[in-house]
């Protein structure tokens, strides 16, 4: 079931990326809305930092990181935030996405079923933090790449549809 929504989620991106540079004003109100919520979720503007979303064979990663290097207070605030969202999705709890994205995520139902099969690492970076979501089997894998490839969609991030077999060196 997830392997096919991953499938169908990987057929739509390039549509779905053509509309994201001619957005209908339907679009430009759901994005104008998604910014608004997570600004308020996470306590910083969206000006001031960039998301990005990948995937993994074993699961994925979201990092956070402020656009200044000398912004100390949105890179501490990444860091809270992030730290605090990796506790809540250890647990189960997908309330955060839910009430950026309104409605929940793909792929949340099972990662909170799953929850013991998928190990949240956080780190800190130089510019914020990131989580790397681990994996323990395809079910878990699917949930987590449908969660990872809706972030890229809705939070238009550009980042790759793709699966990696390792982490970026970037």
């Amino acid at each position: 079931m997830c392997t096919m929504l991953l499938l169908f989620l990987v057929a739509i991106f390039p549509g779905v990326v053509n509309a994201q540079q001619n957005p209908p004003s339907d679009q430009d109100k759901r994005s104008e809305d998604v910014v608004k919520r997570g600004e308020h979720v996470m306590g910083i503007s969206h000006e001031a930092m960039t998301h990005h979303f990948r995937l993994f064979k074993d699961g994925g990663e979201i990092a956070v990181a402020a656009k200044d290097p000398n912004d100390s207070a949105s890179i501490e605030q990444i860091r809270m935030h992030l730290g605090h969202i990796a506790k809540m999705f250890s647990s189960g709890n997908f309330k955060a996405p839910m009430l950026i994205h309104d409605p929940n995520p793909p792929g949340t139902a099972t990662m909170t079923r799953l929850k013991e099969q998928i190990h949240y690492e956080f780190s800190e970076t130089e510019r914020g933090a990131l989580i790397r979501l681990v994996t323990a089997g395809p079910e878990t894998t699917d949930a987590v790449h449908a969660f990872l490839l809706f972030q890229i969609l809705d939070h238009q991030t550009g980042d790759a549809p793709t699966i990696a077999d390792e982490l970026s060196k970037k």
